[in-house]
């Protein structure tokens, strides 16, 4: 097993990992996950959306709550997410179920960012159909004026963070001939992890 491996913590290796594609200059968005989500028919979608916060209970994402993924997470509360540093080699891939963040983390985070995405967060019917982009950008420069003198600017009920709490972590590591290392975590009902690799 090589030493990319050399941890049996799941948490302080995606640390080390992602903390290693942070510091690699020819990755612009190291924090960039594939979400995979399914309706309860299982048709599936996937998109890329950013990770903002991850610690032992697990993987968070921020969006609109009435999106088409928050739609289908809260009909099927089961999600997929995938990392993938090309110039590392290295993908991972974590599955699980989801829950929303509380409405105090939620808040903190949305205090956190800039006025124009609050703004934004407030104008989008994400996932919506939208006419043209002139009307977005018309619905855009009126929640500007309305939140000119408001500040903070508060968080939108329909605004918040979903966290992916994982079952299974596998990480990748790309060789060649396609002959790839792969060691996977898998959660235990006690909530310890037990290990093993997996063929390429």
């Amino acid at each position: 097993m090589t030493d990319l491996f050399a941890t049996d913590n799941p948490w302080e290796l995606f640390e080390q990992w992602m903390t290693l594609a942070k510091s690699t200059a020819s990755i612009s968005e190291p924090t960039a996950m594939t979400l995979a989500t399914a309706t309860p028919q299982g048709a599936p979608s996937a998109r890329v959306v950013l990770l903002k916060d991850v610690d032992e209970r697990g993987f968070v994402f921020y969006t609109n709550y009435e999106s088409r993924k928050s739609r289908e997470l809260a009909e099927n509360p089961q999600a997929a997410l995938c990392f993938y540093w090309m110039p590392l080699d290295r993908q991972v891939r974590i599955r699980g179920r989801v829950e929303q963040v509380s409405a105090e983390i939620s808040d903190e985070y949305f205090a956190s960012r800039g006025r124009e995405k609050q703004v934004g967060a407030w104008t989008s019917k994400q996932s919506c159909p939208l006419e043209t982009r002139e009307q977005f950008e018309q619905e855009l420069h009126a929640m500007t004026l309305k939140f000119e003198d408001t500040d903070p600017i508060p968080r939108p009920a329909h605004w918040g963070g979903w966290r992916v709490v994982p079952q299974e972590i596998e990480f990748w590591i790309q060789q060649p001939y396609r002959l790839h290392e792969r060691r996977v975590f898998t959660r235990e009902p006690d909530g310890g992890w037990v290990s093993g690799m997996l063929y390429p």
